[in-house]
């Protein structure tokens, strides 16, 4: 029974540190981008965009890609 006094708490503490970084990430943007970093892995020349930077006005596509 003494160790639910401490084990509840433990648990509890580690739950909202959990959630805390899960609302840090998704604010930090994290998950803005999930599709990019995957096709970088395959194609070195697909360009990395930024979330915070505006898209280009007419930048052209890769050749391996506009197909």
């Amino acid at each position: 029974m003494e160790l639910l006094y401490f084990a509840v708490p433990i648990g509890i503490a580690v739950g909202a540190a959990f959630i805390a970084a899960f609302v840090w990430a998704a604010r930090s943007g994290q998950f803005d981008d999930l599709d990019g970093p995957a096709h970088r892995a395959i194609h070195p020349e697909f360009p990395a965009v930024s979330p915070l930077t505006p898209p280009a006005e007419s930048t052209p596509a890769p050749a391996s890609i506009a197909q």
